[in-house]
């Protein structure tokens, strides 16, 4: 039927197609003049500002140049970059990066991590010198542990009624003991039999040991016989003692015990391990002192 008029009718048909025509003219027109104004407004975005090297004569001023690159990021991006200046104990300004902004630094001049160091950490650090500079000495076992490590052990023992004294402790000594280089050696494999898989601190216990039995009225009054005191020590019953050769941490441990390192108190005789021990009778029947490593020990 709109076909037969149409035919009809020519002159509507041309003035529908005008219509037509000038419906596409003014959309074309209103998509340039967007097109037109977004590329007036991507002119106005601002400009990409980076931190410069601060001039060689002026060190204390960053200078700022513009970049003029097309393909700079957007503007939501580009807002949230933030320049900030950072004295540093030089008292010349870098950029730096930080959780609110990016900058630039020289990087003759860029502090790394690892060099910067907080107030915190130089207190402590000047805490563990001394007035030269020097690495302060800590006070406690671990200096007596360094010391000994580097003695020669000594050729007399020095003991009260109750304790074991040091080599400087002389003076207060009731009784002297000689010590052979046949007891030194004894002793050391004595230990080593004993507590090679102990650590260091093990060691020095166990020769403590034997020196506060060597002290005490109720046990032998010498190294050898306190060592071959029957029922005692097992390495001597098993003949572990006859094999086994002290390593130089046994060595040193006993050099420690020997000049006055005590791991336990004057009053513990005896260790037993409750994971090999047979007879746990010492275990049941003695007043624990103290644990280190695989032994427990008892006075």
């Amino acid at each position: 039927m709109v076909i037969k008029i149409l035919r009809q009718n020519r002159w509507v048909a041309l003035l529908i197609g005008a219509l037509f025509v000038s419906l596409s003219l003014i959309s074309l027109l209103g998509m340039q003049a967007e097109t037109t104004e977004g590329e007036e407004q991507q002119q106005d975005m601002p400009k990409f500002v980076m931190a410069a090297l601060a001039p060689e004569g002026d060190p204390d001023t960053l200078a700022v140049k513009a970049s003029t690159k097309q393909d700079r990021e957007p503007v939501n991006i580009l807002s949230s970059i933030v320049f900030h200046e950072w004295n540093k104990p030089g008292g010349k300004n870098d950029a730096f990066s930080s959780s609110k902004g990016i900058g630039l630094a020289d990087p003759g001049n860029l502090y790394s991590q690892k060099t910067l160091k907080t107030a915190d950490e130089k207190k402590e650090e000047s805490k563990s010198q001394d007035a030269d500079g020097k690495p302060a000495k800590q006070k406690g076992t671990h200096v007596v542990k360094s010391q000994a490590k580097s003695l020669t052990p000594p050729t007399t023992l020095f003991f009260t009624r109750t304790n074991t004294l040091t080599q400087a402790q002389k003076d207060k000594a009731t009784w002297t003991y000689d010590l052979s280089a046949e007891e030194l050696l004894l002793l050391q494999k004595i230990v080593m039999a004993e507590a090679e898989g102990e650590p260091y601190e093990g060691k020095v216990a166990v020769a403590n040991v034997v020196l506060n039995r060597l002290r005490s009225a109720n046990f032998p009054d010498t190294i050898t016989d306190v060592i071959y005191q029957k029922h005692q020590f097992s390495p001597v019953a098993n003949g572990r003692l006859k094999r086994v050769q002290p390593n130089e941490e046994t060595i040193k441990s006993v050099n420690a015990a020997l000049h006055g390192q005590k791991e336990v108190k004057d009053d513990t005789y005896f260790f037993l391990s409750l994971k090999l021990a047979q007879d746990l009778t010492v275990h049941h029947s003695r007043t624990f002192v103290k644990k280190i490593g695989n032994h427990s020990f008892y006075k």
